[in-house]
């Protein structure tokens, strides 16, 4: 199937357009986009800044892609934005490239769904198979792991970490960093409910390492054991040996010990300065 570019359309005839290609009416790309093969836009979609997408991605009317960060400290340095594979973005759907901090880029993994009036902002980085509902509103410097789902209408603060297989109730105003594998709610108390047990089932986790999550929950919140406390249980009972989701439930304790707001990638990201594409370290995995 050839690329296909309705006369409706302004494409830059410096934009970089694959094989496949779909772009409707209406829409704008601009100079420094590159878009991958079989992706579609479909129209009055508008993709503009240093935007990198990648294959079979999906843009569905009036989502507006790489526009400037929302950020006053960005005085139009040529930030960045790269998107994976297989990405759906739906209508309103709203994803602005870096500000001049960190990377200088947004990063978007492969596989994710953003629904309705979306928001991802600057310095954010979207792992894979997540899932935005309609509405939700992601601060800048937000990580979100894989497949973790925020609910509608939900609003990120800048800084904060979703972790893998976390699930945030819709309404929800996440201020703290929600840690892996749980079910997060509330406006004004947000706080930890539960183990996001049908997620871990999902995702094909053995009963085994469900059972051993469920207990870290009950030592951590309902008894309110320490890290060091917990960690010391698990040796002795496992021997050990870790199971990888546990590793994952300590790696985000571990992130935020010492952190003043329950942010734990906040002090280091604020005073990160820029490190160039080709002496970055960045382990992003399609998408970098």
């Amino acid at each position: 199937m050839a690329t296909s570019i309705s006369n409706l359309s302004y494409v830059d005839p410096q934009a970089e357009i694959g094989e496949d290609v779909t772009i409707g009416p209406f829409c704008f790309v601009g100079p420094d986009v590159k878009i991958g093969n079989g992706t579609v836009l479909d129209s009055h979609v508008s993709i503009t800044g240093h935007t990198t997408i990648g294959e079979r991605n999906r843009f569905f009317p009036t989502s507006v892609i790489g526009s400037e960060p929302q950020d006053a400290g960005y005085h139009g340095a040529p930030t960045r934005l790269i998107i994976g594979d297989d990405n759906l973005f739906r209508e309103g759907c709203t994803i602005h490239r870096g500000a001049e901090k960190e990377d200088h880029c947004t990063r978007i993994g492969n596989r994710n769904t953003f629904l309705c009036n979306s928001h991802v902002a600057h310095n954010c980085r979207i792992f894979d198979d997540v899932t935005l509902v309609n509405g939700v509103l992601l601060g800048g410097h937000v990580h979100v792991h894989d497949r973790a789902i925020v609910s509608g209408n939900t609003v990120v603060h800048q800084f904060c970490t979703v972790g893998t297989l976390a699930f945030v109730s819709g309404g929800a105003r996440a201020t703290i960093d929600v840690p892996p594998f749980m079910i997060c709610t509330g406006s004004d108390d947000f706080r930890v409910r539960f183990v996001n047990l049908v997620g871990m089932q999902r995702a094909g986790i053995s009963e085994s390492s469900i059972a051993v999550i469920r207990k870290a929950y009950r030592l951590f919140y309902r008894k309110n054991k320490k890290l060091d406390e917990v960690r010391e249980i698990f040796s002795q009972e496992l021997e050990g040996v870790m199971p990888m989701a546990l590793q994952t439930l300590f790696n985000h304790f571990e992130g935020i010990q010492g952190s003043k707001a329950g942010r734990g990638r906040e002090a280091a990201a604020r005073s990160a300065k820029y490190v160039p594409e080709e002496n970055s370290q960045d382990s992003t995995r399609r998408a970098a």
